[in-house]
């Protein structure tokens, strides 16, 4: 009997074992394939219990998650020679699960290593159709979009679908920021020479401008009294010319009054003529009583 009931109890174990060895639960996290001496029998996609032929058939776990790969400090190079540190992220799932195991043999390292790759060389083909100014901001979503585009292909080969490739961060290498810093230096000097020269050529221009219309303003100031004093000049001689025809002698009085002022009124001059000299007409008597 007690044989009897030691095998009964080891038949029961092993119907035990041989149901749970046949059983196998699908997360929603995942996917499951299942193999037969290494072939791949079927796919299981959706969450739930499911049975398998134990020792037989084996099942390949295969995540259905969003993965992330990340890219850090990568060094690239732009069409004008200066280069950066660029840092992406990459979002990706397994798309077909058969052809992931078949490939990397469903290892998720090793699809990292094969993304990660073609990532570094889809950056350094697209940083290097930009420039500087459009490497920092300008196309940064083209280049994302082109990153992206660059990276399906070979993801596609290996069972992957790529979902987004993102440019975390663009820094500059310390020593183009140097160069960049220089260069800026550079242009704000030039700049302010520039502004510099042209505010020299607009002070000479307004300069000469002004210096002209002064000319022109005392030019104009000089012939104006020129001619102002012609015209005194021909009012005073008409005034001399009705006073000589309406009284020569008082006339000829009043000249010789203003040359005697003119002529005698400066301290120490000397002056040598001759007594009956017609200048002295007035001082000798002579023309007293005419002028009376």
């Amino acid at each position: 009997m007690g044989f009897i009931k030691s095998f009964g109890l080891f038949i029961l174990a092993g119907i035990v074992f041989l149901v749970f060895s046949s059983i196998f639960v699908v997360d929603e996290r995942e996917k499951v394939l299942v193999t037969k001496f290494g072939e791949i029998q079927r796919v299981e996609n959706d969450p739930g219990l499911y049975f398998k032929i134990p020792f037989i058939e084996e099942i390949v776990t295969v995540e259905d998650r969003l993965l992330f790969i990340q890219s850090n400090d990568k060094s690239v190079q732009v069409v004008d020679g200066r280069r950066y540190r660029v840092d992406t992220i990459t979002v990706l799932r397994v798309a077909d699960a058969i052809k992931f195991r078949e490939v990397v043999g469903a290892s998720l390292a090793e699809a990292r290593i094969r993304v990660a790759t073609r990532i570094e060389s889809a950056l350094t083909q697209t940083y290097g159709r930009r420039t500087f100014t459009a490497a920092l901001s300008k196309d940064r979503a083209a280049m994302m979009t082109e990153i992206r585009d660059a990276v399906r292909p070979a993801a596609i080969s290996l069972g992957l679908e790529i979902v987004d490739v993102r440019i975390r961060k663009t820094d500059l290498m310390q020593d183009v920021l140097k160069q960049t810093y220089e260069r800026m230096n550079a242009e704000r000097f030039a700049e302010a020479a520039q502004l510099r020269a042209v505010g020299r050529t607009r002070g000479i221009t307004i300069r000469a401008g002004a210096d002209r219309e002064k000319v022109e303003l005392v030019a104009n100031a000089r012939r104006e009294s020129e001619i102002i004093k012609g015209d005194g000049d021909a009012k005073r001689n008409k005034v001399f010319a009705e006073a000589f025809s309406i009284d020569p002698e008082f006339f000829a009085f009043y000249r010789s009054m203003q040359a005697y002022r003119t002529s005698l009124g400066a301290t120490g001059t000397t002056m040598v003529l001759s007594p009956d000299s017609e200048f002295f007409e007035y001082f000798s008597g002579k023309k007293k009583k005419t002028v009376e």
